[in-house]
């Protein structure tokens, strides 16, 4: 997501380096380049031409900060410009006047709507506000029992009439379901369509004349750059939508829709979908996302992950090992498991300022060693697990555990070695009250030797070849 984008931009700020001040001449360049930029993130053309002019006339007329150089100067004024494009603020779902507040989802088949559906509706659980997901596409084979099955798998009911009802009479009867049964929110899943059609939007149309939903949500492919602009118009023309959940913004996208849809439509985008998973969906901050494409990470959203999936007592608990120098391999391969539920590897390192730096080669590379290291330890005894010094002084043991594992007893002792490292690293780091590799977050400290020597630095691409060889012998759970 972005990483195009924000490897241009990280380019564009280097036409200021070394500069006095902003000038109408020594920002000409760095404008081209943040328009090139956002053109090859297929960006809306209008969206682009209305942000450059807005970040000249910005900058030009920015007064001069003492202690602040022009590329640093430029870098907050185009964040500024972004966070402004997408939105300002997080835009909340509204609250109907009378319960049950109604949620009508809409858009072209293909873009997740049954899942951002099911993913909308997990949200709202874990708020404490009851669901009821209403199934009214029985046009697409398999659109209501993929519903159902998504119900099933979140423990949330789904209203359906099979494939033979009237798409405007489900969505009415399931209406008046939630109301007897004092549901909080009624999510509607609509049909879509290959392409913009009238049929479909007369239908739509009746469904929303029917139930009168309090949001009407455009679900919009972010693989789809610019042509999301033009779905976002002829559905806010047609049908009048109040917002729009982003999906799949876990995969290659260039970002064009993120940038173009509030401009385009005028509605906010309330949600994004940040992978396969139920849990992949995040409320949007635009604030947030700027940081992301400008490589300054999401410290925020990284909190916010790990908090959904740490427990107090926990936390505690693992502080109090940390101190004394007994964390071990059972406490690593819950942090481990913690790091994968709250996302893609790649996903939650790019949460961390810098990280984006890194290319997805060495990403792709963390997450080799990360699998290879669960399973060395899977491979271990139980009392090997409590003990790793046990390991430390046998041969034999790391020789059995190699051969389980299917690795060389070469990579089982560096593992060994580097995590005793990382163990008394972080012991001393704690006595000073701050625990390293996440920045201190509670509970986390043990992910910062994560990849033993399979990840590199940010930067580290870019050093000398000599020296790199040199770093990355020495690499392990302690360098990290």
């Amino acid at each position: 997501m972005f990483d195009a984008l924000a490897e241009r931009l990280e380019d564009t700020w280097k036409k200021l380096r070394g500069q006095g001040k902003i000038s109408q001449s020594n920002i000409q360049e760095a404008l081209q380049e943040v328009r090139k930029a956002l053109l090859e993130a297929d960006v809306n053309f209008q969206v682009v031409k209305s942000f450059v002019a807005e970040v000249e006339k910005n900058a030009l007329g920015a007064e001069v900060i003492s202690g602040v150089n022009p590329q640093q100067q430029f870098i907050k004024i185009v964040y500024d410009e972004l966070v402004k494009v997408m939105g300002e603020s997080n835009a909340p779902l509204a609250e109907a006047d009378k319960p049950p507040r109604v949620v009508l989802m809409a858009g072209l088949q293909g873009a997740g709507k049954t899942t951002a559906t099911a993913k909308l509706a997990l949200y709202l659980q874990k708020q404490k506000r009851s669901c009821l997901m209403v199934a009214t596409d029985v046009y697409r084979p398999a659109a209501i029992q993929q519903l159902i099955t998504l119900g099933t798998q979140i423990s949330v009911p789904v209203f359906e009439l099979g494939t033979g009802a009237n798409p405007v009479d489900i969505a009415r009867q399931g209406l008046e379901e939630a109301k007897n049964k004092g549901i909080d929110t009624v999510i509607i899943d609509t049909a879509g369509r290959l392409q913009i059609d009238q049929e479909m939007m007369a239908e739509l149309a009746q469904v929303k004349d029917a139930v009168n939903p309090d949001e009407v949500l455009l679900v919009v492919d972010s693989m789809t750059g610019q042509e999301a602009a033009n779905v976002t118009r002829s559905f806010h023309e047609e049908i009048g939508i109040t917002g729009a959940i982003l999906t799949k913004m876990d995969g290659d996208s260039r970002g064009g829709a993120a940038l173009s849809i509030r401009t385009i439509s005028g509605q906010p985008i309330k949600f994004i979908g940040v992978g396969e998973k139920v849990e992949a969906l995040e409320p949007f901050y635009p604030d947030r996302m700027a940081s992301r494409i400008l490589n300054m990470g999401d410290i925020v959203t990284l909190v916010e992950k790990a908090q959904e999936e740490l427990d107090i007592a926990d936390v505690e608990k693992m502080q109090k090992k940390m101190m004394e120098a007994k964390f071990d391999f059972n406490d690593f391969l819950k942090q481990m498991r913690l790091l994968k539920n709250m996302g893609s590897f790649a996903g939650v390192m790019k949460l961390i300022p810098g990280m984006n730096k890194l290319g997805a080669g060495a990403l792709e590379q963390g997450e080799v060693q990360l699998k290879r290291t669960e399973t060395m330890i899977n491979s271990m005894t139980k009392e090997e697990r409590a003990n790793p010094q046990l390991l430390a002084q046998s041969p034999s043991r790391r020789r059995r555990v190699a051969k389980g594992s299917g690795h060389q007893e070469k990579d089982v002792s560096r593992l060994v070695s580097d995590f005793t490292r990382m163990r008394s690293m972080m012991q001393q780091m704690s006595m000073g009250g701050g625990l390293p590799g996440m920045g201190g977050m509670p509970g986390m400290g043990g992910l910062g030797g994560l990849l033993g020597g399979g990840m590199p630095r940010p930067g580290y691409r870019n050093q000398p070849k000599k020296k790199a060889k040199k770093t990355k012998k020495k690499r392990g759970f302690a360098d990290l």
